[in-house]
């Protein structure tokens, strides 16, 4: 039996590990078994420390987000559901996503670049912005905005995660419905 991925990709500070949390406690009540994985701990568990920057250009970018696709195929095999949390914007990586993962989902959170500098909770914008940071994704390192994600979620003033979670939960839904 094969499990599913949800792969929630954003911008930094588009809110997915709070979705990817909410999404977690909302698949455990109906008792599926979840592991989360999130982009900021995996590149320290695969050694692609800030200080390295190789690995924060594009190639070692992709390379990376290729390597979280694996793991996402490993984990899913065993019959375990993955939520995953990660910037991962490459064409290559989504359309890897759609032909390996089961039950691959993908949410992408679509957040305006103002917005995120606004939230900017680890201080990323304020950084690229007094040039000490290079390789931004959406910055000066472009991305792949996804072209076929399950569910878009455009940003809108005010908007709940529960909202959010409603609409997946929908889109989620009406997919299963169309698999069976």
């Amino acid at each position: 039996m094969s499990g599913r991925v949800y792969w929630i990709t954003g911008l930094s500070g588009a809110g997915k590990s709070t979705l990817s949390t909410e999404v977690v406690k909302y698949l455990r009540t109906r008792g599926e078994c979840v592991v989360q994985l999130d982009g900021d701990e995996l590149r320290e568990v695969f050694g692609a420390v800030a200080a390295n920057a190789k690995n924060h250009g594009r190639e070692g970018r992709l390379a990376l987000a290729l390597q979280y696709a694996h793991l996402c195929r490993v984990i899913a095999s065993q019959g375990l559901t993955v939520v995953i949390a990660t910037i991962s914007l490459f064409k290559e990586v989504h359309a890897w996503n759609r032909q390996n993962l089961p039950g691959y989902f993908e949410v992408y959170l679509k957040v305006p670049v103002d917005e995120l500098r606004r939230r900017d909770p680890k201080g990323i914008y304020r950084r690229f912005d007094a040039g000490e940071l290079q390789d931004v994704a959406g910055l000066d390192l472009p991305i792949d905005e996804p072209e076929a994600a399950d569910l878009i979620v455009e940003f809108e003033s005010g908007q709940t995660v529960n909202a959010v979670m409603e609409k997946l939960i929908n889109q989620l839904t009406e997919k299963m419905l169309h698999e069976d």
